[in-house]
Parts: structure tokens; C-alpha cells; sequence
């Protein structure tokens, strides 16, 4: 068929990447960081100009990068919001990230539409303060001015896309990237418009949902623009996950997602019921404590880095001597727990030594995830295998206690842009679709992610007994706090 390109623009950079279209085989790359200042000088700012996305979108493509290119797929960044007034213009900056401004507002929608099952019930998430409907309601609060004037509502793909076609009157997105805004159903199919208004006080128009495989158009020079989507659904599609698999990502805090065939309603707030870049759903549950874990337990030790700390992890036993640490440091969301803080539990003199406490620290945190797995094993989803994500998944400790602790095979993908090969992919599909070459219902089966496979062995009953220690000491702290 010819070679494709995928496009990741993250909060922080732009990576593209080229490939064949018929073996996902890369062949070319390019990067450029996003032309961005934080109004305090620290951190990532929670304004952006989308301009910034465009800039270093064009500095990662020169050098005749897109060279013989004829299809693009579009990643970027989850939560963010482009408000647009009737022109087509943006009316503020972006809003982008976990903004912790919006968690005032996150509280008012919850309490406005009745509760947190009525949003669970309504579009399968509740609203936290990264969710656009939230950002919205922020706006409508605080900049009232520029809440009125905005009549469009973007997120970040779409409007890549929406640039990239030369701003044709028709706007797109994809069922992945529309499930995260908090006003469109993965179970229904279909936008809240009410809620829209709920949030910004007034409708907006909304990008058309288009399918998977489906193009968003065609750019004057004859590309095709394939629907683009969120990171997350990106990243999913570029590691080839599929019914059977859960993906485990190790960021400071954590989060457990799996492909199933249906959307799942839970009552309780505790899964995110997201959709995929395929047609399926992708159920999520998130931990707030997971890196942060390991790092804190890092700086009461002394120790100077991860690495150091999995080091000293490695001298003790599973177990940690009968230390437990439920890790719970920010609060918890799984289970949700948001005013309480940690516990360390099964203090003997035998035990007090670092290399306890460091073990403990590492099962901890990977038992809070296994937890976060129940939840989502509670509802039927399969889990077969575990891919584990992030720069800690690299950390001896991590893989010696994650495949007994958490029940399964774990497999440890080699590091790579997942985000933009998920949207080559994903062009390389819309293309052969639009050629017939390629059936609408069944991607391109490109090779999977080269990867490290870990099974649980012979430490699957030593890792059951680990976690039930875990499960022991947070039901006698927190009774009846988890109900996966």
C-alpha cells in the first residue's frame, strides 16, 4: 500500500512517526518539543495556545520528513479543551491537563446533575477536574465573557485534524477521543448535549463522531486524514492490545485499563468507561498513588534514585518481613478513600530495617494496582495478561513482584512512541478502507511491540499470600472501603 504517518502531540512535544503501511515497520521519525512557557516558570502551563501544537508539529515534520506520505493519523493529548467562537477562532487558550483550578467546579457538576451514579449512569465517568465538561464549567464560572462567546467545542486531535484538512466547515472526532470529554456516552453512542449546557451554560456545536475506520478528509495536496484520537486510545492501538489484556501504567499516579467488548456502568464512579480506536471499549480505573509511592519511600530512606531503591527492594524477601504499606498517600481513589493518608502496618523489630520497607513500598503500590485490576475483573472483563507500562516497569523489583501479585503473565514492552505508531495505524487503516483493501471492521494486523514476557511461576502462591496480607491490612484500616 505505501507508507503512513502518525502524529503524537503530547502536553509537553511533537513526535511523528513514519511507517510502512502494510508491517507498521518505522522507517522514518521526527521530534520537536512544544514552544511553551508556564506563566510562573514552573511546571506545564494550564493555558496553552494551540498555535504552540502547530509550531513544533511543523519543526518535527522538516527536513522532508513526510516525504511520499499518503495518509496521517492524528494522537494528542487527553482533557484538553479548544474553545472556538462562531468564526472559527480560538476564544482563550486551550485548557489543558489535570487542572487543579477546575476541582471546585468538578465538585458543583457532580452535585448538579444529582450525585456521582447519575453521571456513571449518564456518560460512564464522574467528573474529575482534567474532564473537558469540567473545564466548562470553569469557564462558564470564572470567565463568563468568554464562555458566552464560545459556540465550538474541540479537544486537541480534533482540532489538529480540523487544521491539518485547512478548516473545512465540517468538524470531526472518534469515539475514543469523545468518550473522555464527560458529555458523550460510549454505552449510548451518542453526545449530552444537556450536560454541555449543564456545564457552560449554553449548547455549542460538537465535532461529528466518525468510525474507526473512517477518514476525516482529504488535505488539498491529496493526504488523507485519518478520524485521529486520544493518547491513551493511541497508545493502546499502537501496542496491539485486544480482548484479553490489560494495560498497567506506572505513572506517579497509576492507572489499570483493558479492551471489552461492551461498556461498562459503574455505579460506584470507580471505572471510567471509555471507548477504543477499534470499536470497542476501554474501562479504567485509575489509582492516585503509584510512582509517588516509590519516590517518597525513596527520600525517607536516603536512597537517590529508583533504581537505588530497587536495589535495596531486592535484599529482602516478598513479603517485606511482614511489613504492609497501603499506599495511599494523596488520598485514594481506588478505593475511593480522597481525605485519608497512608498506613505502614506489621511494624516488628525484625522487620525495621530499609530493605523491608523498600519491599514494602514496591508491593504496595503494585497490590493498590492489583486492586484496581479486581475492580475490573469484578465486572467480567478477561484478563489474560498484563502489559506494564512506564519507566519504573524497568525496575528489577517491579518485575520480580508484579507477575505473582497481580495473578498473570506480564509482559514489559521495549520503549517506543506507542501514541503516534497507534495513529499511524490507525492512518494505514482509513487508507485501505478508503481503497477497499481493507475491511472497516478489521485493522491492519501490524507486528506487536517487541517486549520482555514475565510469568508468575513457581512465586504465584508466595504472590497470593502477599496480596491477601495487603487485602488483610486494608479491610482492618478502611472496612468496607473496597467493593470491586
Amino acid at each position: 500500500m505505501g507508507i503512513v504517518a502518525g502524529l503524537d502531540s503530547s502536553p509537553d512535544f511533537t513526535r511523528i512517526v513514519v511507517c510502512d503501511s502494510d508491517t507498521g515497520s518505522v522507517l522514518r521519525q521526527g521530534y520537536a518539543p512544544h514552544p511553551l512557557e508556564s506563566a510562573d516558570g514552573q511546571g506545564r502551563p494550564s493555558d496553552v495556545d494551540p498555535q504552540a501544537w502547530l509550531l513544533s508539529l511543523g519543526e518535527a515534520a522538516g527536513g522532508g520528513l513526510l516525504e511520499g506520505v499518503q495518509a496521517i493519523g492524528v494522537s494528542a493529548q487527553a482533557n484538553a479543551v479548544v474553545p472556538l467562537d462562531s468564526q472559527g477562532n480560538t476564544v482563550r487558550p486551550a485548557l489543558v491537563g489535570g487542572d487543579r483550578r477546575a476541582q471546585v467546579a468538578a465538585a458543583d457538576l457532580v452535585d448538579a446533575l444529582g450525585g456521582r451514579e447519575a453521571w456513571a449512569h449518564a456518560v460512564g465517568c464522574v467528573p474529575q477536574a482534567a474532564h473537558a465538561v469540567t473545564k466548562l464549567r470553569w469557564l462558564a464560572r470564572t470567565e463568563p465573557e468568554a464562555a458566552a462567546r464560545t459556540a465550538v467545542l474541540l479537544q486537541a486531535h480534533d482540532w489538529l485534524v480540523w487544521q491539518l484538512l485547512g478548516r473545512p466547515i465540517r468538524r470531526t472526532t472518534d469515539r475514543g477521543g469523545a468518550s473522555g470529554t464527560g458529555y458523550w456516552s460510549a454505552a449510548s453512542g451518542g453526545y449530552r448535549p444537556d450536560l454541555v449546557e449543564l456545564a457552560l451554560g449554553h449548547q455549542a456545536m460538537l465535532p461529528e463522531v466518525i468510525g474507526p475506520a473512517d477518514a476525516a478528509g482529504t488535505t488539498p495536496e491529496g493526504l488523507l486524514i485519518s478520524a485521529g484520537t486520544g493518547e491513551t486510545m493511541a497508545a493502546a492501538f499502537g501496542l496491539g492490545i485486544g480482548l484479553g489484556d490489560a494495560v498497567v501504567s506506572l505513572g506517579a499516579s497509576g492507572s489499570v485499563m483493558a479492551v471489552h467488548s461492551e461498556p461498562l456502568v459503574d455505579q460506584s464512579g470507580m471505572i471510567t468507561s471509555l471507548a477504543d480506536a477499534t470499536g470497542m471499549h476501554l474501562p479504567v480505573v485509575t489509582t492516585l498513588n503509584a510512582v509517588r509511592t516509590l519516590r517518597g519511600t525513596a527520600e525517607l530512606l536516603g536512597v537517590p534514585d529508583l533504581e537505588g531503591l530497587s536495589d535495596l527492594a531486592m535484599k529482602s524477601t516478598p513479603g517485606a518481613h511482614g511489613l504492609v504499606l497501603l499506599p495511599y498517600l494523596e488520598g485514594e481513589r481506588t478505593p475511593h478513600l480522597p481525605h485519608t493518608a497512608g498506613t505502614l502496618a506489621g511494624l516488628r523489630r525484625e522487620a525495621m530495617k530499609p530493605e523491608h520497607l523498600a519491599r514494602a513500598a514496591f508491593e504496595g503500590m503494585l497490590c493498590g494496582l492489583a486492586d484496581a485490576l479486581d475492580v475490573l475483573r469484578g465486572r467480567g472483563v478477561d484478563v489474560r495478561r498484563v502489559f506494564l507500562l512506564g519507566a519504573a516497569a524497568e525496575l528489577p523489583a517491579v518485575q520480580a513482584a508484579a507477575p505473582a501479585l497481580f495473578g498473570t503473565q506480564v509482559v514489559v514492552p521495549q520503549p517506543a512512541d506507542y501514541g503516534a505508531i497507534g495513529a499511524a495505524r490507525q492512518a494505514a487503516w482509513a487508507l485501505g478502507a478508503s481503497r477497499g483493501t481493507l475491511d472497516a471492521r478489521t485493522p491492519p494486523p501490524w507486528q506487536g511491540a517487541v517486549a520482555q514476557v514475565l510469568e508468575p511461576g513457581e512465586e504465584l502462591a508466595v504472590g497470593q499470600a502477599v496480596r491477601q496480607q495487603f487485602v488483610s491490612v486494608r479491610e482492618q484500616t478502611h472496612p468496607g472501603a473496597f467493593r470491586p
